[in-house]
């Protein structure tokens, strides 16, 4: 029976489809903002939101799997907050305003947010599909969600020998494998390319991580293309149960036994029902700077969007929780202001004069010239990245000492990305050149006997 629940009275609602960090936010800054109608919040997780980071690191490398909340479930109820959490939206209805779950439940909106983000990307590798242990519980997995962590925890607690093959050299790919180190794991990495983070990162930052692993124990393979998952049962003594043996096989030959498979070759941005609602979709969700997609009163923030940044002069799309945050607090602000500004208008249904009403904020310099920042936790090494380093000619490397260095990227004389192991002055340092455009002076940052400051390196 299809249950109607469509917004028919005069309270704005504002619904969100997605309860990470984006959407979480921007529900939370909603009412900070001093938002007065409803607020709807959407995810097909059952597990209270939380964060996601730790779940690569700190999550499985616990005894007991806990998640971490992004907000306690008392701070929903005290702000009001409708949240919906084990549903699923199945089609967005633009002209009526009406969202639709898989079970039949219609919610009408007035503004309605995406931020849906990705899912894992599943290769399709023959046989991968068939891992599975003797019980037929699934043995290949990927490293997305609180449920993901839980089924991986169980999944080494049960392997005898603790195998697991990666398939992925990306940044979720070698957390996991620095956290599978420390329980006792034997680790194998496969990376299809030829070393890596080869399309995010320089030779000498890939060159250090491919060390680090090495050194801690993984066996590190490069260059290798998965092809074929192969299964068979293994005989063990009399009265005890079989074995599943599972072997990654190499389009070169080569093979490797596994307990378990995680896979880390990248992601699928859900972005399904915007596509079928006619929204412009390109590398994400195309949005404005204040997070408006192609419909005025549908917004998209977090990894499923891209925005033209003006810092970078292109469209770029972002998997980084500082940037699904500045999203919310952007479209938030946006959405209040131009809910206020409909309201002392009253009658003037003049669209321009709402819109520059609404849009009068410092969102736009805000969101547009901000500086994407990110971080990777790798044994005991932390790595600090800020900007972005596409498009970069030369790259530095300033060595502190073994245990802590940084590589800064430059496109001629323009800063535009730093990578800091272990050193959070030299991440601080690049920030502050990348966002106010600083010079810097490339003799002071080559000699290491010279101690980085804003006096010297900023000084030229």
């Amino acid at each position: 029976m299809i249950q109607e629940h469509t917004n028919h009275s005069k309270t704005p609602t504002v619904v969100i489809i997605g309860a990470s960090h984006g959407g979480v936010n921007l529900a939370f800054n909603l009412r900070q903002q001093g938002w007065q109608g409803n607020i709807t919040l959407i995810d097909r997780d059952t597990e209270l939101p939380y964060h996601r980071p730790p779940l690569s690191k700190k999550t499985i490398q616990s005894v007991e799997v806990i998640s971490s909340p992004l907000k306690p479930l008392k701070a929903y109820a005290d702000n009001d907050i409708n949240l919906m959490l084990g549903q699923t939206v199945a089609v967005i209805d633009k002209q009526t305003r009406v969202v639709t779950l898989a079970n039949g439940t219609c919610l009408g909106f007035d503004k309605l947010v995406i931020a849906t983000g990705c899912q894992a990307f599943i290769p399709p590798i023959a046989g991968l599909r068939e891992t599975v242990d003797v019980e037929g519980k699934r043995q290949y997995f990927s490293m997305r969600t609180f449920a993901d962590a839980i089924a991986i925890k169980a999944a080494l607690n049960q392997s005898k020998h603790k195998r697991v093959v990666i398939i992925g050299g990306g940044y979720i790919g070698l957390e996991c494998a620095a956290s599978f180190m420390s329980l006792g794991a034997n680790v194998t990495v496969i990376e299809k390319q030829p070393r890596i983070l080869s399309r995010v990162t320089s030779v000498a930052m890939s060159d250090f991580l491919t060390q680090l692993h090495l050194i801690k124990g993984v066996e590190l393979t490069m260059g290798k293309d998965v092809v074929e998952v192969v299964h068979q049962n293994q005989p063990l003594a009399e009265g005890q149960n079989q074995n599943q043996r599972h072997t990654v096989v190499c389009s070169d030959g080569s093979q490797y036994p596994a307990d378990f498979i995680l896979v880390g070759v990248g992601v699928r941005l859900n972005t399904e029902i915007a596509k079928a609602a006619n929204l412009t979709v390109e590398q994400g969700i195309n949005v404005n700077e204040v997070c408006q997609t192609s419909s005025a009163d549908i917004f998209a923030i977090g990894d499923c969007s891209q925005h033209y940044s003006q810092r970078y002069q292109r469209w770029i799309r972002l998997e980084s929780i500082q940037n699904a945050v500045e999203q919310a607090k952007i479209a938030a602000q946006f959405i209040v202001a131009n809910a206020k500004a409909n309201i002392k208008l009253e009658a003037n249904t003049e669209a321009e004069s709402v819109a520059n009403s609404g849009t009068n904020l410092n969102s736009r310099e805000l969101k547009s010239l901000s500086v994407p920042w990110f971080w990777s936790d790798q044994y005991e090494y932390k790595l600090q990245i800020v900007g972005l380093s596409e498009g970069y000619d030369q790259y530095l490397v300033r060595q502190e000492s073994s245990e802590q260095f940084s590589v800064w990227y430059f496109s001629g004389n323009t800063l535009l990305c730093v990578e800091a192991v272990n050193h959070a002055k030299a991440y601080v340092l690049g920030t502050q050149a990348i966002k106010l455009g600083l010079t810097v002076n490339k003799t002071i940052l080559s000699e290491q006997s010279t101690p980085l400051s804003k006096e010297t390196l900023f000084n030229s």
